[in-house]
């Protein structure tokens, strides 16, 4: 659908165009895929991050898509190409994410990443930034993360897991992995042992639910009909860990998630969640979703700059560690109706019949 024209009449402009301009004028790499414009004195439509001089404001009409705008008469930009599945300025961060992919044992500098994209520093930091959530050294550190879960995963030897994943010592990947795994890389790999997890499990209208925390933060939140249902749950991940129940400690973070599942809004909690650097980004963008609202799952994947990965976000919700905290039930399938819910649609239906009547 076209969103609106503004004519040099107007006197304000609506908050959505506005913000769609506002991309359009800082070529914003995350809205590629969100929208097109059109220019109404060349007759052409233009991705956000089009090169081409920008249009006076009073000449630009938005569509929500490429097809929108061309049944309208106006024809596809050769400069970016915005029917392509991929625009040229994402394909330049791209280039830059694949080669920090491919040199692990490399600290990616600004400098060789501009001469990877194409771009010059300054774009690739804001353009890094804006499509993937983090900066360019923030993704190499969660990478090396991923890479040395992996390896002490698969039974290598916490020495050669470390220089596998990139890290130029152990002091760095032991500093690295006190921040990201929660335990030294040795811990990890023998299944959390010596890792104490407290947890506590109260009743909610919704079910058991269970709370379990590290001395980070919240690491699991789970909802079941019974006790045993939920203790199972802890030893998925740390099967050596030293689980012990702490109602009395836990008392006010147990309080705060049964308001949750009752459908009251509770206080901020820390969480201590690990994931990849997608799942953190998705589970980051679904805290932003407001009480009462609900996102689909295209639109989880337009907020963080990765329009084509709608079933990737799907499988971010599906993991997501600690349900209600981070509301993986605010998000609906396109189609209608509430959707999958790890924890049972009827419980999902539920959530947000409460949050919606508030």
């Amino acid at each position: 659908m076209i969103i609106e024209t503004l004519s040099v009449a107007s006197s304000s402009v609506p908050t959505h165009s506005s913000s769609r301009w506002q991309a359009v004028l800082s070529r914003d790499v995350s809205a590629d895929g969100r929208f097109v414009y059109a220019v109404t004195t060349t007759g052409v439509y233009c991705r956000p991050t089009c090169p081409s001089r920008r249009p006076l404001r009073e000449h630009v009409l938005f569509f929500d898509a490429g097809s929108e705008a061309a049944r309208a008469g106006y024809r596809a930009c050769r400069r970016c190409r915005p029917d392509e599945p991929v625009s040229p300025a994402v394909a330049r961060v791209e280039r830059a994410r694949r080669w920090i992919d491919a040199h692990a044992d490399a600290v990616p500098t600004l400098a060789t990443l501009s001469k990877v994209a194409g771009i010059t520093p300054w774009h690739v930091q804001r353009s890094f930034t804006k499509l993937y959530g983090v900066s360019p050294r923030e993704y190499a550190a969660a990478r090396r993360i991923e890479r040395l879960k992996t390896s002490l995963k698969s039974g290598a030897k916490s020495a050669d897991a470390v220089y596998e994943a990139g890290y130029g010592s152990p002091s760095r990947a032991y500093e690295a992995a006190a921040g990201a795994l929660g335990m030294t890389p040795r811990t990890y790999r023998s299944g959390g042992k010596s890792t104490e997890i407290r947890y506590a499990i109260g009743s909610s209208s919704l079910g058991r639910v269970l709370v379990a925390s590290t001395p980070k933060g919240l690491c699991r939140v789970a909802i079941a009909e019974t006790d045993a249902e939920l203790t199972a749950i802890l030893g998925d991940e740390f099967p050596a860990a030293h689980v012990v129940r702490d109602d009395t400690g836990l008392q006010q973070a147990t309080k705060a998630v049964v308001d949750l599942a009752d459908g009251r809004a509770a206080r901020e909690l820390p969480t201590d969640v690990r994931g990849t650097v997608f799942q953190q980004l998705v589970w980051k963008a679904l805290r932003q979703i407001p009480r009462g609202g609900t996102r689909t799952y295209a639109d989880v994947a337009r907020a963080i700059g990765r329009p084509t990965a709608t079933r990737a976000v799907a499988r971010a919700c599906a993991t997501n560690p600690i349900a209600l905290v981070v509301p993986c039930h605010r998000v609906v399938p396109a189609s209608g109706g509430v959707g999958g819910y790890r924890w049972g649609a009827e419980r999902k239906a539920r959530l947000l019949e409460r949050e919606g009547n508030e």
